[in-house]
């Protein structure tokens, strides 16, 4: 096993709670089953925010931030039963880490976090 990449993102809560308020924002950056997560969430600000901070946080893991045909959609966070959050490991995301790395297998890894100003988050990509 090798770590192949790691990320890390900051993001003021603020910043995203006026761009959540346009719908256009929201539709751009969220995939469909974040935005119908994020109905049940009680604190709308830190869902989104911690999830941006978990889109850029894997760009910078995989190397070449949002390009490459690589849009903040195509990144997905969803949570375990128990709330851990996990991307997605989608068709588009397996290949353009398998090209990047020159991997069959690997394991992306993800924490987030957030307070009243701020939310974090932190990515590892391994090899398997």
């Amino acid at each position: 096993m090798k770590i192949l990449g790691i990320g890390v993102d900051i993001i003021q809560n603020n910043r995203i709670k006026k761009s959540i308020k346009n719908h256009k924002f929201r539709d751009r950056i969220y995939s469909k089953n974040e935005l119908e997560l994020s109905v049940s969430s009680k604190n709308k600000i830190g869902y989104f925010s911690k999830r941006f901070a978990a889109k850029e946080a894997f760009a910078k893991a995989l190397g070449t931030g949002f390009r490459n045909n690589l849009n903040f959609k195509d990144i997905e966070i969803m949570n375990d039963k128990f709330g851990k959050p996990y991307y997605s490991k989608t068709k588009k995301i397996t290949q353009l880490i398998r090209k990047q790395f020159k991997v069959k297998n690997f394991k992306c890894f993800l924490s987030i976090s957030d307070e009243k100003e701020y939310s974090t988050a932190f990515t590892i990509i391994q090899s398997i």
